[in-house]
C-alpha cells in the first residue's frame, strides 16, 4: 500500500518534474544545460595543454631543470586521476548547479593562483588546484547529456562533446605560443581568468538542475585509496625512461634508479587500485560504493571501455611523438609544431556532430569498424615517414588520422554509456575519464619507452643521430598501431544501438 503523498511532497515532484522536463530537448535540438556545460568543458580543457610551449620559460623564470619545469604539466595528470575516480559518488551527491559551480569556481581560483605565482611550488598549486575543477566537468557534461538527451539523438549531441574533448587539446599549445610571443607566461593564465569568470557566471546563471541527487554517506577510505592509487600508478608510468628519483624523508635519504623508481611507484599504485576496487565491491552490498563498479556487468559498457582504452593509449601516445619528430627532427619551433596539428585536431572536432548524426541514423558499426581499421592503417603510415618527408604528406597522415577517431571515439561513447541504467551514468562517466587519463599515461609511456630503447640500439650500432631516432619514432608508431588492432577486435564486438534501460530518457 503506497502512503499518502502530503501537499508539500507533491508540489516538490510537480516542480522537479517541470525542471527536468524544460531540461530536455526536442528531438534535433540542443538543450542549452548541454551548450553550457560544453563550452566550460571547453575552456577547462583547453588549459590542460597550455603550458606546453611555456616549459622553457618557466626554467629561465624559476632557475629550474627542465625535468623539474615538466610538474607545471605532470602534477595536472596526477591530479586529474586522482580526482575522477570520487566525481560519480560527488555527482550524485550534489545538484547540477551546485556541481557547475563548484568545478568553475575551483577551476577559476586555481587560475588565479597560476597567474600570481610567486614560486614554482605555488604555480604548482595553482594547476592542483584548476586540475581539480577540470576532473569534474567531463563526467557533469556525460553524466548531464546522459540524462536529458532522448536515445535517438544522444550521437548527435555527443558529437559536440567530442569537439570540446579534441578542438580544446589541440588548440592548448598553439594558444599558448600565440600568446607568449605578446608577454610572458603569466599571460596564459590572465587570459584564461576572465574567460573561465565569464563562461562559470553565464552558465551558472542560466543552468538548470538535472536528476535527482542522493545522501549516500563518502567512503573516506575509498578516497585515499584511489587518489593515492590513481596518482601513483600514473606517475610512476610518468617516471618509465627518466633518470630516476632521489626521495628525501628526514635523515633518511633514498635515491632510485631509473628502473627502481617506475616499477615501486606502479607496484604500489596497482595494489592500492586493487585495494580500492575490492573495497567497492563491499560496499556495492550496502551501496554506498564511492564508484559503482557494477557498470562493467554491462557488456557494451564493458567492451566500450576496452575499446577507449586502447583507442587513447594509441591515440594520446602517438601524437606526443608527432611534435618530437617535428621540433627534434625537423627544427620546427613550438608554434609552428602547433600550427601544423592544430587542423586534425579542428576536423576531429568539427566532425564530430556530424559523425554522431550519422550514428543516430545507421548505428555505431558501419562507423566505429571502418574507422578503427582507418586508424591502424594511418598510425602504420605514419611509421614510414622519415626525415625529409613533405609537411604536406604528414599534415594529411595527421588530419586523417584524427578523422578516423571522430569515426570511433563519439559512437563509442554514446552506445557505452547508452547500456546503462540512469542511477549508474554518473559512475559510467567517471571510470570512463579515469581510465582515459590511465591509458593516455600507459600509451604514453610505452611508445615513448619503445622509441628510446630501438634509438640507443642503433645509435649503438653506429648508426647517425638522425637515422636513430627516425628509427626509434617508427617503431613506437608501429607499436601504436598494433595497440590500435585491439579497437579493430573490441569494434567487431559492438552493438549498431543498445537498448535504452529502463527509466532512461528515450524520447519526448
Amino acid at each position: 500500500m503506497t502512503a499518502p503523498t502530503g501537499p508539500t511532497e507533491t508540489g516538490e515532484i510537480a516542480e522537479f518534474e517541470q525542471e527536468f522536463s524544460s531540461a530536455q530537448a526536442t528531438p534535433g535540438r540542443t538543450p542549452l544545460v548541454i551548450k553550457l556545460l560544453v563550452a566550460a568543458t571547453f575552456v577547462v580543457i583547453l588549459n590542460e595543454t597550455t603550458l606546453v610551449n611555456a616549459v622553457p620559460t618557466l626554467m629561465t623564470d624559476f632557475s629550474i631543470s627542465e625535468t623539474t619545469a615538466q610538474w607545471s604539466l605532470t602534477v595536472f595528470m596526477l591530479t586529474m586521476a586522482a580526482v575522477i575516480p570520487v566525481t560519480g559518488w560527488f555527482l550524485q551527491r550534489v545538484p547540477t548547479r551546485t556541481a557547475y559551480a563548484t568545478a568553475m569556481i575551483t577551476f577559476s581560483v586555481g587560475t588565479l593562483v597560476a597567474a600570481v605565482a610567486p614560486s614554482f611550488g605555488a604555480l604548482l598549486v595553482g594547476r592542483v588546484i584548476q586540475a581539480g575543477g577540470t576532473a569534474v566537468m567531463m563526467p557533469l557534461l556525460m553524466t548531464t547529456l546522459m540524462t536529458v538527451v532522448a536515445a535517438e539523438d544522444r550521437g548527435r549531441v555527443m558529437g559536440q562533446v567530442t569537439l570540446a574533448m579534441s578542438c580544446a587539446p589541440a588548440l592548448g599549445p598553439t594558444v599558448s605560443g600565440v600568446l607568449l610571443h605578446f608577454g610572458p607566461w603569466r599571460l596564459i593564465f590572465a587570459v584564461m581568468l576572465p574567460i573561465a569568470m565569464l563562461v562559470g557566471f553565464f552558465g551558472f546563471r542560466n543552468l538548470e538542475n538535472v536528476g535527482e541527487s542522493t545522501r549516500t554517506p563518502v567512503s573516506w577510505l575509498s578516497v585515499v585509496l584511489a587518489a593515492v592509487g590513481f596518482s601513483s600508478f600514473v606517475y610512476g608510468l610518468s617516471l618509465v625512461g627518466g633518470d630516476g628519483l632521489d626521495l628525501a624523508v628526514g635523515a633518511l635519504s633514498v635515491s632510485l634508479g631509473a628502473t627502481a623508481a617506475p616499477i615501486a611507484f606502479i607496484g604500489a599504485g596497482v595494489l592500492l587500485v586493487a585495494g580500492f576496487a575490492a573495497y567497492q565491491i563491499v560496499l556495492q552490498r550496502s551501496e554506498r560504493p564511492l564508484l559503482d563498479l557494477r557498470t562493467l556487468r554491462h557488456r557494451n559498457f564493458a567492451v566500450s571501455l576496452v575499446l577507449m582504452s586502447a583507442g587513447f593509449m594509441a591515440f594520446l601516445g602517438s601524437m606526443i611523438l608527432l611534435p618530437l619528430y617535428l621540433q627534434n627532427l625537423r627544427g620546427l619551433s613550438e608554434l609552428e609544431t602547433g600550427l601544423l596539428v592544430m587542423p586534425g585536431g579542428l576536423a576531429m572536432g568539427l566532425l564530430g556532430p556530424q559523425v554522431g548524426k550519422i550514428y543516430d541514423r545507421i548505428g555505431s558499426r558501419p562507423l566505429v569498424i571502418p574507422g578503427s581499421i582507418a586508424m591502424v592503417a594511418l598510425l602504420f603510415g605514419l611509421s614510414r615517414i622519415g626525415v625529409e618527408t613533405p609537411y604536406a604528406l604528414i599534415l594529411a597522415l595527421h588530419v586523417a588520422l584524427m578523422a578516423s577517431l571522430a569515426m570511433i571515439f563519439t559512437p563509442v561513447f554514446t552506445i557505452g554509456l547508452g547500456d546503462l541504467a540512469p542511477h549508474l551514468y554518473s559512475h559510467g562517466s567517471s571510470l570512463l575519464g579515469t581510465l582515459q587519463q590511465v591509458a593516455g599515461a600507459v600509451g604514453t609511456a610505452l611508445l615513448v619507452v619503445i622509441m628510446t630503447n630501438r634509438t640507443e640500439d642503433l645509435a649503438t650500432s653506429g648508426a647517425s643521430d638522425a637515422d636513430a631516432f627516425m628509427g626509434g619514432l617508427q617503431w613506437a608508431f608501429t607499436a601504436g598501431a598494433v595497440i590500435g588492432v585491439v579497437v579493430v577486435a573490441m569494434a567487431l564486438l559492438l552493438p549498431s544501438k543498445v537498448e535504452a534501460p529502463e527509466g532512461a530518457v528515450v524520447g519526448h
